[in-house]
């Protein structure tokens, strides 16, 4: 019994001592992933439908970027402070 609570008590002591790696997140591979380029309005258009639908598609293509890209962002910054709030 004596030897028992003894190797008990080394046995708690150095699982104490085991030092713990921290590490960050990865990036998703989503996130690093570089925006599509732009439409460019084909040369001789001479329809305005056309060239509508050539701003309106890098309008909403550049928006839907810039909401990842400041999504990711936010959600970073939020990750990088829990993570070293803990201690």
């Amino acid at each position: 019994m004596k030897y028992l609570l003894m190797i008990l008590t080394a046995l708690i002591i150095t699982s104490c001592t085991v030092p713990v790696n921290r590490s960050f997140p990865d990036l998703p591979k989503s996130l690093t992933q570089e925006c599509l380029d732009l439409q460019i309005v084909p040369k001789g258009t001479i329809k305005l439908s056309e060239i509508l639908i050539v701003v309106t598609t890098n309008y909403s293509q550049y928006h839907q970027c810039r909401f990842e890209v400041e999504s990711f962002q936010q959600w970073h910054k939020q990750q990088k402070e829990i993570f070293e709030s803990v201690k």
